[in-house]
């Protein structure tokens, strides 16, 4: 059993039961994992029952934790890569961000929602018109990015806070036509970054909600690039 591909829910359970006192639940989940070995039942004295890990247990949580740090690492080192691309663009970029962006709600109201882009960028430029805020989504497993395209929210607030929205994908978790069309997508693996379909482009100015949260956060610090780098590339024939 020690292969078996667990689903998510018995992972967080060995999880919650290594961080616990083990207490049972009783459930189906509980049935698998102590079926497979993972967890055994232990009375104390007076006698009530809870549950330990076993040695396999330990073992699989063990490989669970690895695979996860695998998946940020190589998350953050991309987050990184197009952080460092948007700057040698010549724009100014900040990760890890949370937006709040206000999106139309069934009463004919507004409701905010947050938005956390892995990579927000606007041109490095004194004319707000010309600052063309750019939101890029960085995923490197498929289960991460079916989650996140069953969240139209999530999306309609990345829509909402920059005139372009990106996925970057791990090479080979999905297809580009798996994405919707209002975002653009790229590709990466070892060679560099390739548009796989343009972004959409639309005049937006940077909403005012988002520069207060950029005032309040540290932009990435700028590679060594050339002063015209620095400078912004002059926007192209027909901008604004």
């Amino acid at each position: 059993m020690a292969g078996t591909d667990w689903s998510a829910a018995h992972r967080r359970r060995l999880r919650e039961v290594w961080r616990s006192a083990g207490w049972p639940c009783h459930d189906g989940i509980e049935l698998d994992l102590l079926a497979a070995g993972l967890l055994v039942r232990h009375w104390d004295t007076e006698g009530r029952e809870t549950l330990r890990l076993t040695d396999a247990g330990i073992t699989a949580l063990a490989a669970t934790r690895r695979r996860a740090q695998a998946a940020l690492d190589a998350h953050e080192a991309l987050v990184g890569r197009v952080v460092r691309d948007m700057q040698r663009a010549g724009r100014v970029a900040w990760r890890g961000l949370s937006l709040r962006a206000p999106l139309p709600d069934d009463q004919g109201g507004v409701q905010w929602v947050m938005a956390m882009p892995d990579v927000y960028s606007i041109r490095h430029t004194t004319v707000e018109a010309y600052t063309e805020p750019v939101a890029h989504e960085i995923k490197v497993s498929r289960a991460d990015l079916l989650s996140d395209l069953r969240r139209p929210d999530k999306g309609a607030a990345y829509l909402a806070l920059a005139s372009q929205c990106w996925y970057v994908l791990r090479r080979g978790i999905a297809e580009p036509d798996e994405v919707p069309e209002a975002y653009g997508v790229m590709l990466a693996d070892e060679a560099g970054l390739e548009v796989a379909r343009a972004a959409p482009r639309r005049a937006l100015q940077v909403p005012f909600q988002a520069w207060m949260a950029l005032a309040r956060a540290d932009a990435q610090p700028a590679v060594e690039i050339d002063g015209q780098g620095l400078l912004g590339a002059p926007p192209a024939e027909g901008d604004p």
